[in-house]
C-alpha cells in the first residue's frame, strides 16, 4: 500500500500535466464595457472556436496544452489577437474590442480582367490549396472575398481577404475559416509564404464517413513537420521513424541568379514574337539548360546521425522549444517513399527514396521555436522536398491527435513531454 502511496504522489504532477485547459472571459467594448455578443472566439490554427453569448461571455473548454494565438473577431470592430500559453490551469481573459474606424484602402486603378482575376485565382488555388489528391476533394465556398495584386516584372503574386476565405476540405473533413492576410507567391526565388489567422471546424458525417476521414488525417499526420517536433522533444526519433542528418552544399558557380535566368527567358519570350525562332533556339536552349541546373553542388550528409539532444533546446518558457543546427537540416521519414521528384534535394545513391526534408534559415540567427502541439511559434526554417509540398489540402489543426494515441494514450503522452 505504502508503495502504491508513493507511485501516486509521483504521479500527480504528471497527470495534472495531462489535463486540458480552459479559457474563459467576457467580450465588451473598449471604454463602455458593453457586452459584444456574437463575436467569434478562436484559437488560430486549431478546432476550438465558439461565439460570445448575449452578455459577452465565451468559454473555451478541453484545450491540449501548448502556445496559441486567441483571436477574436466582430463586425464593426478591429481584431484582437494575443499570445497564450495553454496548461492545465483555467485561464480568465476579458478582452476589449475597439470600435473599428472607417479607412480607405488605397484606390488602384486596374484595367484587370475577369480573365486575369481567374487565372491568379487558379494559381492561388494551386499554391495555396494544392494539386494533390485531397486538393480535388477541397472546395473553396466563397472566392469572391480574395483579391489580387500582381507584379509581372517580379513574377510574385499576391493576395488578401478582409473576411474568412472559406473552404471545405471533404478529404479531412474539415471546414477551414482562413483570414488571408499576406498571401505571396515568388516564382524566381520559389517561395510561397502567407501569414493569417484560421480556425478548423468538423463537417458533418456519418460514422462510415468519418472513419475514413481519419485515415485521411492520419495520413496527413505522419511523416509531417507536426509528427517531427513532436517526436523530436519526446525523443521518439527512432521509433517514429526519422532520421536526421547535416547536411553541406555549395552554391553552383556554373549556375546564374534565377533572377538572371528569368530575365533571359523572358527577353526571349517576347523576341520569339517578332523573330523567327530558329534565329535565338540556341540562346533559348542555353538559358534553359541553365535553369535545368542544380542550384548546388559538392553536396554530401554527415554519416553519422544527429542526436536530439544536439540540436534540441529547453528555453525559459515551460512548454516552448528551440532547434538550432549549422548548416542544413537532412531529415529523413523512412516510414513512407516519395512520390515527387525535388530537383535541388541531394540525395545519396545508397539511400532508399524515403520522403526527405531539407530546413534551412533565411535569417542570420539560426533559431527556430515551436510548441508541445509540433507548431512553430517563432523564425520558422525554409523548407525544401516533402515538407514544401504541404498546402492546406493537408493541413490539420494543431490540436489534432492521431488514432493511436487518442484515449488513454492521448494523456499519457503529454507528461513525459514535459519532463
Amino acid at each position: 500500500m505504502r508503495f502504491q502511496l508513493i507511485c501516486l504522489y509521483l504521479l500527480l504532477p504528471l497527470l495534472s500535466w495531462a489535463q486540458f485547459g480552459s479559457i474563459s472571459g467576457k467580450v465588451s467594448q473598449s471604454g463602455s464595457k458593453t457586452p459584444v455578443a456574437r463575436a467569434s472566439v478562436f484559437l488560430s490554427n486549431s478546432s476550438f472556436g465558439t461565439v460570445s453569448s448575449d452578455n459577452g461571455i465565451y468559454t473555451l473548454n478541453n484545450v491540449r496544452p501548448g502556445q496559441y494565438t486567441l483571436v477574436v473577431t466582430a463586425i464593426g470592430y478591429e481584431d484582437y489577437t494575443k499570445t497564450l500559453l495553454v496548461g492545465h490551469e483555467p485561464l480568465t481573459l476579458d478582452i476589449e474590442l475597439k470600435q473599428q474606424s472607417i479607412q480607405l484602402r488605397e484606390v488602384v486603378i486596374s484595367t484587370a480582367t475577369k480573365a486575369d482575376w481567374r487565372r491568379n485565382y487558379e494559381q492561388f488555388k494551386e499554391e495555396f490549396i494544392g494539386t494533390d489528391k485531397n486538393a480535388k476533394d477541397c472546395e473553396v465556398i466563397n472566392p469572391d472575398v480574395l483579391n489580387f495584386t500582381t507584379h509581372k516584372s517580379k513574377k510574385v503574386l499576391e493576395a488578401y481577404a478582409d473576411e474568412f476565405l472559406v473552404v471545405e476540405n471533404r478529404a479531412l473533413g474539415y471546414r477551414v475559416k482562413f483570414l488571408v492576410k499576406d498571401f505571396k507567391s515568388d516564382h524566381i526565388s520559389g517561395i510561397i509564404s502567407y501569414s493569417g489567422q484560421r480556425l478548423f471546424e468538423e463537417l458533418p458525417g456519418k460514422a462510415s464517413q468519418k472513419k475514413k476521414w481519419q485515415i485521411k488525417r492520419d495520413e496527413a499526420y505522419y511523416g509531417s513537420a507536426m509528427h517531427f517536433y513532436r517526436s523530436l522533444y519526446k525523443n521518439k526519433l527512432d521509433e517514429d521513424g526519422f532520421e536526421i542528418y547535416q547536411l553541406r552544399r555549395t552554391l553552383n558557380p556554373n549556375r546564374p541568379p534565377e533572377e538572371v535566368i528569368q530575365k533571359h527567358l523572358d527577353k526571349l519570350r517576347a523576341e520569339s514574337n517578332s523573330r523567327s525562332y530558329n534565329l535565338i533556339i540556341d540562346t533559348v536552349r542555353y538559358w534553359t539548360d541553365m535553369q535545368n541546373l542544380s542550384r548546388f553542388y559538392m553536396q554530401d550528409i554527415s554519416t553519422v546521425k544527429y542526436l536530439p539532444e544536439e540540436i534540441l533546446r529547453k528555453t525559459e518558457t515551460p512548454g516552448i522549444y528551440a532547434i538550432t543546427f549549422p548548416n542544413c537540416l537532412y531529415v529523413i521519414y523512412t516510414k513512407k517513399r516519395e512520390e515527387t521528384y525535388f530537383k535541388d534535394v541531394y540525395r545519396p545513391l545508397t539511400m532508399p527514396n524515403y520522403e526527405t526534408t531539407i530546413l534551412s534559415f533565411l535569417s542570420k540567427e539560426p533559431v527556430a521555436f515551436f510548441d508541445m502541439n509540433g507548431i512553430i511559434v517563432a523564425d520558422g526554417p525554409l523548407y525544401e522536398g516533402t515538407w514544401s509540398k504541404s498546402r492546406l489540402s493537408t493541413l490539420l489543426p494543431v490540436d489534432y491527435v492521431p488514432a493511436a494515441e487518442q484515449g488513454g494514450a492521448k494523456q499519457a503522452a503529454l507528461p513525459a513531454a514535459i519532463q
